[in-house]
């Protein structure tokens, strides 16, 4: 962290404060060495010693104003607990003020240190200002408040640091000899008059959620949402997180940076909606009104406030940079997610929001992250100064802003800054620790280079619990009142004149930090989620109403790449799969029936097969086609179309023609318009039987009337052989005579022709089916 070794008049102390000190400390050591017959060194030592026990607990819980000015009296209050096993007898408690500190790492040091250094501690504030509380029993707590002038405490008339502690003091029966028995300090930011060339700070006010709606909707015309939990319900209420940042947000001067996910679910929240129970039920929600109060908060909280609009669901950058770039099609989300946001944010908030920024995990940046954020059109990156870091001889905290050539800039946030309010901060106590380090170390940034005009950005957690966005917000109210730092929109930031000295080298892949890399998104699951989107693209075009489908699932895929699933690598791999599954459950709504074993009587015959459609919208575009396993033996036809409307079902029928006998395979298939296979394939056999057994019956009958006619015809004959005989007649005249007469008298109701052919009845044959399915006729 780049900082000044030390400032001009930052020592500057009346005379009359330190010969008081030193009168004090003469007048004080014989005195001490006559009682405990001790150096006054050994004294020092043994106070030092006994207060680094921490026999009691010392916790600030309020200071007040957080950066005083001359005429205001500080007021600090907090609790003392006694956690000895001894009672504490003639106790104090007293203000204790440090020597100015004079840099940045000086106030670094002094927050990490512990127990009570008579030499760092500084002297105890005279004038009246020490509580006396007599006793303190063991286990015992009481609280406290000490209130000092400004002008008493002789803070000098140059800006400066000190570190403000407040020590209890006393003995006990194990230390007799009274001494400092516990600390807690913080830090007072001192700017006695305006500062020339303020130093210019652009905070980032993150309103970001992971992803709450599940990608199922009911299937009512308005298409229920449904939520995954009831969690963000409970951050919208009163003193949830997101009621939180808006509340605190609205009156503050910050660059609000928005995922437009959040704004999509909330809006959801407004209406009808559902919500999925831990044991797997599904319940109506019932927050509408609380949706509707934040919404219309937000709305008037960002009305003359810049709006940064990060990329629909917040996409993990680095992700995508270092695990889905070999992924075909993996980067082809991050364009339509970026307009997505800027259209959702203009829609629900009625602002055109910034879209030209892209803010890695962490402020982490290399190379590859830069080229994918910058191929969805970000020419600003925010990073942090521990992944960009400048020279270590650098006096002073250089600007933001660093040009890194195409048009690209890196705006390089405070490391320090954006840190401050880490960690746990629902104790006063921490909260006020960390504030007032955070306007400790802006105005050290001012007075390192109080001449030059200089702009720095502070990028916070990106989920800050409700805790800590109070301590944020805190000290930036305190900022406008200390006034060294003036506010400067993001955006202003990335424009400002970069400094020649400071780094503008982005860091190779292999600098990304090793804990962060453990926790990106794995190859596997952009493969996953490129094996959903191929899916949906093949189901849109059957659909007579796609948007139903692709806009649900579309958003559904930008939220399995988001930020929020880094540390929680399982809830994002059910959260795809719930996904890939409901997607593919849709998709089976249109199948093929299933035929059983067929019985085909006849050349030629009717196959129908039967397609279902279990959508609640209709589907176009579709064709089916039936393959056979042996074409030679029966054709099946060409392909029909298929139409059919939501909840239906359509009976295709193919006209088949067969040359043999025997069994035959036919699979089914529906095909897309481009030639794309649809669904599963459906596959029955067909027992072709070209004759059949009416055919035979028929052929039978020929062949008796065939016979009998014979018989009929040779009975005549020898009838009239026998008649010619007894007249005289040759037998051979007789004969001939009877073969004509017989032709010219044959019956009406007899055969034309003993060898006449039966007519062809199998495809209209009423015989009763064989076994299995029989076709149409």
């Amino acid at each position: 962290m780049a900082e000044a070794a030390q400032f001009q008049g930052t020592s500057s102390v009346p005379a009359r404060r330190w010969l008081r000190r030193g009168i004090a400390l003469l007048a004080a050591t014989p005195l001490l060495a006559g009682v405990l017959q001790l150096p006054a060194p050994e004294t020092a030592r043994a106070a030092e010693t006994a207060s680094s026990a921490r026999s009691v607990k010392v916790s600030i819980d309020s200071l007040s104003p957080a950066a005083p000015a001359k005429s205001d009296t500080i007021t600090l209050t907090g609790t003392v607990t006694n956690d000895t096993r001894s009672k504490i007898d003639d106790a104090s408690i007293g203000l204790r003020l440090t020597e100015p500190l004079n840099s940045r790492s000086a106030v670094d040091a002094a927050a990490k240190r512990k127990g009570y250094s008579y030499a760092a501690d500084g002297h105890e504030v005279g004038g009246g200002h020490t509580l006396e509380i007599d006793k303190l029993p063991s286990g015992g707590s009481r609280s406290f408040s000490l209130s000092v002038p400004v002008k008493d405490l002789e803070l000098g008339a140059s800006p400066a640091v000190y570190q403000l502690g407040v020590s209890l003091t006393g003995h006990t029966a194990n230390q007799p000899v009274p001494q400092v028995l516990g600390i807690a300090r913080t830090f007072l930011p001192w700017q006695p008059s305006q500062s020339g060339k303020k130093t210019r700070i652009s905070y980032m006010w993150p309103l970001i959620s992971g992803p709450r709606l599940s990608a199922e909707t009911a299937s009512d015309p308005q298409q229920t949402p449904r939520f995954r939990d009831d969690t963000l319900a409970e951050e919208l209420a009163p003193g949830g997180r997101l009621q939180q940042l808006v509340e605190l947000g609205k009156d503050l001067p910050v660059s609000w940076v928005i995922d437009p996910d959040l704004l999509v679910s909330v809006e959801a929240m407004t209406g009808s909606y559902k919500v999925e129970q831990p044991d797997g039920s599904v319940k109506a929600g019932k927050d509408q009104e609380l949706a509707k109060k934040w919404l219309g908060e937000l709305t008037a909280a960002v009305k003359d406030r810049e709006v940064v609009a990060l990329p629909f669901a917040d996409p993990d950058l680095a992700s995508l940079a270092h695990q889905g770039k070999d992924v075909s099609g993996a980067l082809s989300h991050l364009k339509p997610a970026t307009d997505l946001g800027s259209l959702t944010v203009e829609t629900i908030l009625g602002r055109k929001p910034r879209t030209d920024f892209a803010w890695p995990v962490a402020g982490a940046l290399d190379s590859s992250i830069v080229d994918v954020a910058t191929s969805a059109g970000a020419h600003n990156l925010i990073a942090r100064g521990d992944s960009l870091r400048d020279p270590s001889g650098l006096p002073y905290t250089p600007t933001a802003a660093r040009p890194i050539g195409g048009g690209n800039t890196v705006l390089v946030a405070d490391t320090g800054l954006s840190k401050a309010f880490q960690g746990g901060m629902s104790s006063p106590g921490s909260s006020v620790r960390a504030v007032q380090r955070f306007l400790a170390q802006t105005l050290m940034i001012s007075m390192q280079s109080p001449d030059t005009r200089r702009s720095i950005v502070v990028a916070p957690d990106r989920m800050p619990s409700a805790e800590q966005a109070q301590s944020m917000a805190r000290a930036v109210e305190a900022l406008k009142d200390g006034d060294w730092m003036a506010p400067l929109d993001l955006g202003d930031a990335a424009n400002a004149a970069p400094d020649p000295q400071a780094t503008d080298r982005v860091p190779g892949p292999r600098s990304y930090p090793g804990s962060l890399r453990k926790q990106e998104l794995p190859t596997a699951a952009f493969e996953e989620i490129q094996g959903t989107q191929s899916a949906l693209t093949g189901f849109q075009v059957v659909l007579s109403q796609p948007d139903r489908v692709v806009t649900p699932f579309s958003s559904a895929i930008m939220r399995g790449l988001s930020t929020s699933w880094r540390g929680d690598a399982e809830a994002a791999t059910v959260f795809r799969s719930s996904v890939q599954e409901h997607l593919s459950a849709l998709t089976q709504g249109v199948r093929l029936i299933q035929k059983s074993k067929q019985t085909l009587s006849g050349r030629s015959a009717t196959i129908p097969v039967t397609v279902e459609n279990n959508l609640v919208q209709g589907v176009k575009g579709l064709k089916l086609k039936l393959t056979s396993s042996q074409p030679n033996r029966l054709d099946v036809g060409t392909e029909q179309p298929v139409l059919i409307e939501g909840e239906h079902s359509q009976s295709v029928k193919f006209p088949t023609t067969a040359n043999a006998n025997g069994f035959v395979w036919v699979k089914a298939q529906l095909y897309t318009e481009d030639g794309t296979p649809y669904g599963a394939p459906m596959t029955f056999q067909v027992n072709v039987t070209e004759i059949t057994s009416t055919v035979m019956l028929v052929i039978a009958g020929g062949v008796l009337l065939l016979v009998l006619a014979g018989v009929r015809m040779y009975t005549q004959r020898k009838r009239r052989a026998a008649l010619a005989g007894e007249a005289g007649e040759p037998p051979e005249a007789g004969a001939e005579a009877g073969a004509e007469s017989d032709t010219e008298n044959r019956p009406e109701d007899g055969p034309e022709q003993p060898g006449d052919q039966a007519a062809d009845t199998g495809p209209e044959s009423g015989d009763a089916p064989g076994p299995g399915e029989k076709v149409d006729r």
